[in-house]
């Protein structure tokens, strides 16, 4: 029996072009080059959701660190403070902190230093 792809070959051609609409010349128009660009559009996607966690994380030690440096103290010695304190507060929400409350920050400082 011969299967004809008529159907499903345009339903995918146009999945992947659709997905590549605002592209530039050929990248959007051309399905094999509108393809090669989805695919690695995917590619740097999927690499750079990994990468945003990494920079979110070095910025909420940078702030962490400078607001501890307004309190006489450095960064690592306060994480250790914390842990053997066992205040389970993670960086996203000391840098909030540390930015938008500092007087709250402060307190949490003095509570490490006790």
């Amino acid at each position: 029996m011969r299967i004809k792809r008529s159907v499903s070959a345009r339903k995918k051609r146009k999945k992947v072009l659709k997905a590549t609409k605002g592209y530039l010349n050929l990248r959007r128009s051309c399905y094999r080059k509108a393809k090669e660009a989805f695919i690695k559009a995917g590619k740097y996607a999927y690499r750079d959701r990994r990468t945003k966690k990494r920079t979110r994380r070095a910025l909420w030690q940078i702030k962490i660190g400078n607001a501890c440096r307004l309190e006489d103290m450095n960064y690592s010695t306060f994480i250790n403070l914390l842990k053997k304190n066992k205040i389970e507060l993670d960086r996203k929400i000391l840098a909030d902190l540390a930015e938008n409350k500092p007087e709250i920050f402060k307190e949490v400082v003095n509570q490490v230093k006790k």
